[in-house]
């Protein structure tokens, strides 16, 4: 089997000990020497995060693989690979659920075989049940903040959250305009010139359009209409 290794540090790994790019190397090559594996290739991430896939090495360790170049890819361990449920589970359904092998030496992970399989699948069950609890707990956080009265909402343009509360800011006198304005009958598109000729900006700095000044007026009838028509 033709494979490709593929080996990280982030700048605080660089030199520690079994984890070192020379370490992660042998430990492939050792491997591949144990397995009877030809490694074209050891691509390495040096001095790179594993927060996210967007890595040159990882990036260019794919491409080999859809390319035909390879059929599998061999680690050292899984979070050499990334750190991340979200982008394992992603990983494990895009490439190596059943197009390419996928080798970690640490987890003795082997998709070839009928136990690394389940090994796999175990922990793509174990990656599920991560993120369902987290979206549980997150529920709950909000749940339980709603319920002390915090505010866990957006905060739109004009607005602020002090001392857990939504507040009115010191630009929400625009939105008192943009709402004068629109109820004199100005079109949107007339407000939205009306504020770029008088350089407001809009909450990212940028121009305003039709869309925004319709956005900014909607959610201000939603937060009166919720707060009794007053904040």
């Amino acid at each position: 089997m033709k494979a490709i290794g593929y080996v990280r540090v982030s700048t605080e790994e660089q030199a520690t000990q079994g984890v070192s790019l020379d370490a992660q190397t042998e430990k492939i090559q050792a491997y591949a020497s144990l397995y009877d594996i030809e490694i074209l290739e050891i691509i390495t991430d040096a001095g790179v995060s594993a927060k996210t896939l967007d890595r040159p090495g990882l990036e260019k360790a794919l491409k080999m693989l859809e390319a035909g170049e390879a059929e599998a890819l061999v680690i050292v361990k899984l979070d050499r690979l990334t750190r991340s449920v979200r982008d394992l589970d992603y990983l494990l359904e895009k490439y190596f659920a059943d197009r390419f092998s996928l080798m970690s030496v640490g987890e003795q992970v082997d998709t070839r075989t009928a136990a690394g399989r389940l090994v796999l699948n175990v922990l793509m069950s174990v990656a599920q049940w991560e993120r369902e609890t987290i979206g549980e707990r997150t529920s709950t956080a909000l749940q339980h903040k709603k319920a002390q009265g915090e505010y866990i909402g957006g905060v739109g343009f004009g607005y602020q959250v002090a001392d857990k509360k939504l507040v009115k800011a010191e630009n929400h006198k625009i939105v008192e305009i943009i709402v004068q304005l629109r109820e004199q009958e100005e079109t949107l598109e007339a407000i939205a010139k009306r504020l770029n000729e008088s350089r407001v900006k809009t909450s990212r700095g940028g121009r305003w359009y039709a869309k925004t000044v319709s956005n900014i007026i909607n959610r201000e009838h939603e937060f009166l209409s919720k707060n009794g028509g007053f904040l």
